[in-house]
């Protein structure tokens, strides 16, 4: 019986110092997560938008070699499923390289 008095005690504290809620962990519902469109815009300016969209355009023209033949690889279903058990590498070889005196 003291063991299940104890054990009760215990649960009950347990459940107060899990479930309390201090005031710090309330200071995040004050603040609104959403914006309207003209403080959204107001984060980035016109330049830096222009850049980082020339940036990007950059970075899809020069790709590395493998990263255009991983997504060659991802467009064919048999060549993404020998990928998963040999690698990228191998199942490119296996499906699209042209093999040695085939022509």
């Amino acid at each position: 019986m003291k063991s299940l008095l104890l054990l009760t005690i215990l649960a009950a504290l347990a459940v107060a110092i899990l479930c309390y809620e201090s005031h710090e962990s309330m200071e995040s519902y004050e603040i609104n997560p959403f914006l309207n469109r003209r403080n959204a815009n107001s984060f980035i300016s016109q330049q830096q938008r222009w850049r980082a969209k020339a940036q990007e355009r950059v970075r899809e023209r020069t790709k590395p070699a493998h990263e255009i033949n991983r997504e060659a690889c991802d467009d064919y279903k048999l060549c993404e499923r020998y990928a998963m058990v040999y690698g990228y590498n191998a199942a490119y070889n296996r499906y699209f390289r042209q093999r040695r005196g085939a022509k």
